[in-house]
């Protein structure tokens, strides 16, 4: 309790002196005002944010967070990250293998033993780098049933199938089935439910006070961006879905703002230790994903780029860090399309190439 306790006060001080510490004011930039384009007025937007060296070096939101009054995007708006939120998932397993409370290699069943034998062999770093093998669950929910999943639906789901994709620790396959399960597991080791431990553990540290794993009727999202499709030509609300809920996989609402919080604590030890984060970022398992030649721990990577994207009904976003060169590049959109991973790489390239 001691060391959590000292480790809780030094993040503390982390956070508090980075909120006190006025940002100086990004500069413009219409090149990436021009890759915008398409995002600005009257249309669902985006906010996007450049970090070099620390610092914003570009900091603006487009078009609208609220179609039906006229919201704008700003950079405190509030997105569903979808699965971008897999990296504090990741976060939080490590958290809980730094207080001793469970270990990386545990078997899944250790912590949920209601799952039929094909888990037998599963281990919680199968999860985190998505080489268990599990069931894809929204392939098993019944298409008649409208009401929402939550993260022990999923669990519910998968006590009914004693069959995988592969065996454990074989192959590669993206599973939010995983890192659902994950969600429920540091409930369990925690004494916690999964939305407090992120917010007592991660997110008010390090003073992302305005993030949530989001749960309707538990908490309310300031500055909500809605998400939206185009469909026959107009954009319409489509804000939810039957997966909406699961938070393990996708269920974190954040901002621009917020999210350069968490991008400076991944260069020191402010939230976790050094190894902890090398474990989240080496290569983990194989893939043939188009530039996601490994995977880590909530982390794509590719050669020097560490990167995540987030696809849920109505939200597109993306968060691309280059350790090396201290930049990161994060676009979060309230609409179904474009993908904006590209678009973060041309972004990403305007300071890429500057510093060659």
């Amino acid at each position: 309790m001691q060391r959590w306790t000292s480790r809780l006060a030094l993040m503390c001080v982390f956070a508090c002196s980075s909120i006190a510490a006025a940002a100086p004011p990004a500069a413009p930039d219409a090149g990436v005002d021009a890759l915008m384009q398409r995002y600005d007025g009257q249309v669902p937007g985006a906010s996007v944010l450049v970090l070099k060296d620390g610092q914003p070096a570009f900091r603006r939101g487009y078009g609208l967070a609220v179609v039906e009054d006229g919201t704008p995007v700003t950079p405190a708006s509030n997105f569903r990250l979808a699965s971008v939120s897999k990296q504090f998932t990741a976060a939080a397993i490590l958290l809980l293998v730094e207080d001793g409370k469970l270990g990386i290699d545990d078997p899944l069943k250790k912590w949920l033993p209601s799952l039929p034998a094909v888990a037998d062999t599963m281990t919680l770093r199968q999860l985190l780098s998505h080489s268990s093998g599990l069931l894809d669950y929204e392939d098993l929910m019944d298409p008649a049933d409208t009401r929402q999943v939550h993260d022990a639906d999923v669990l519910a789901l998968l006590e009914k199938q004693n069959r995988s994709y592969f065996t454990p620790g074989t192959d590669y396959r993206y599973s939010n089935s995983g890192y659902a399960l994950l969600a429920l597991v540091v409930g369990k080791a925690s004494g916690s439910d999964f939305a407090s431990f992120l917010r007592q553990r991660i997110f008010l540290p390090l003073g992302m006070t305005n993030t949530f794993a989001h749960q309707d009727g538990v908490d309310e999202v300031p500055h909500r961006a809605y998400g939206y499709s185009q469909i026959e030509g107009r954009w319409q609300r489509t804000d939810q879905s039957t997966t909406s809920a699961v938070l393990g996989d996708g269920g974190i609402y954040s901002s621009i703002d917020d999210l350069a919080k968490w991008d400076a604590a991944l260069y020191d030890e402010r939230l976790l230790k050094a190894a902890s984060l090398k474990q989240a970022f080496s290569p983990a398992t194989k893939t043939t994903e188009p530039d996601v030649p490994f995977y880590g721990f909530g982390w794509r990577i590719n050669g020097d780029a560490l990167w995540h994207s987030g696809e849920s009904i109505g939200f597109r976003n993306v968060i691309v860090r280059y350790p090396k060169q201290q930049l990161t590049v994060i676009v979060l959109s309230n609409r179904n399309e474009p993908e904006p991973y590209p678009l973060a790489i041309d972004i990403a390239r305007r300071w890429l190439d500057a510093a060659r």
